[in-house]
């Protein structure tokens, strides 16, 4: 009997933060670059913060199983960082057996943190798929609270402290999309922030300050303005990053500002190619402006706090 094995996986406990980008793109399908979504471990907690198209694709790719994910952090409302609620949801909640191992499906509820419309827009998600739900619990004999979700909505304010692991959401500015929040992750004396979508805003300097990580989106005006000028029947939907984004000299200034000590750019508009070349050129100008180190996110890369 040949089952397929889920031979690379990351340890259950980890003494320190550990960061791993699942996708880096955006609402434009670019090859390589999956939809919005980071996985954050911290002791035996495993967190997921957004989780647009192809998460649990990128989860068992990046060695965490969903019966992991018990706790989902929603930085926004915009599908590319939700639309893979529904399977992260049931795959968590179903038992996954291979020739080699057991992993328990979750037999609790989904814990669903995110902005005040979160419960309104993730409890429409949660009844459409009804009808499934209830065959697995009926006919799979799936676990009966794992069915259920439960809500914590915040803007603004530590959202969750347990076993010396703090997450705070703070208000950052995604406008017409409102609410929308980012996140800062402090555990084993690392801090991490993960900023989701947002022009650039003083919250963001703010609860930055003197973190080790900054994980940040971005485009690059340049090369919009470029698409722009070579497309222009394209122009209003081109130049729609401009109103609610922050370009990458912009992000280095927040980073400058806040003193971050490693700043790591995703949710690339428009995605550049992954050699070092077009990385380059897409944050040409940033390390005059802020002088620690700058990653360019890929997908599954992972960063050890």
């Amino acid at each position: 009997m040949q089952i397929q094995d889920q031979s690379r996986q990351l340890p259950s406990f980890h003494e320190n933060l550990k960061v791993i980008l699942l996708g880096t793109g955006t609402p434009r399908a670019f090859q390589g670059r999956a939809k919005a979504g980071v996985v954050v471990l911290a002791g035996d907690h495993t967190f997921l913060v957004d989780c647009g198209g192809a998460t649990v694709d990128q989860l068992l790719k990046a060695g965490v199983m969903p019966q992991r994910i018990s706790d989902i952090f929603f930085t926004h409302h915009h599908s590319d960082h939700n639309s893979g609620f529904f399977d992260v949801f049931i795959s968590s909640w179903r038992t996954h057996v291979n020739a080699h191992q057991v992993f328990p499906g979750r037999s609790t509820p989904m814990n669903v943190y995110g902005p005040a419309t979160t419960q309104e827009i993730i409890g429409k998600m949660r009844l459409a798929f009804d009808f499934d739900v209830n065959l697995r619990i009926n006919y799979n004999l799936s676990a009966d609270e794992g069915a259920n979700i439960n809500y914590f909505e915040s803007n603004e304010g530590i959202i969750y402290e347990q076993k010396g692991i703090k997450i705070t959401a703070f208000e950052v500015d995604h406008r017409p999309v409102y609410p929308a929040i980012a996140y800062k992750f402090e555990y084993n004396g690392k801090a991490v922030v993960i900023s989701g979508d947002t022009i650039p805003v003083d919250n963001m300097v703010k609860y930055s300050r003197g973190v080790d990580l900054l994980i940040h989106e971005s485009y690059n005006k340049k090369w919009l303005d470029a698409l722009i000028e070579k497309f222009p029947d394209q122009a209003a939907s081109l130049s729609n990053p401009a109103k609610y984004h922050s370009t990458t000299h912009e992000v280095a200034e927040m980073a400058r500002q806040a003193g971050v000590k490693h700043l790591v750019l995703t949710h690339h508009i428009p995605a550049p190619a992954e050699t070092a070349e077009a990385e380059a050129e897409y944050s040409i100008g940033m390390q005059e402006i802020y002088k620690g180190p700058i990653t360019m996110g890929r997908d599954l890369m992972e960063f050890e706090l």
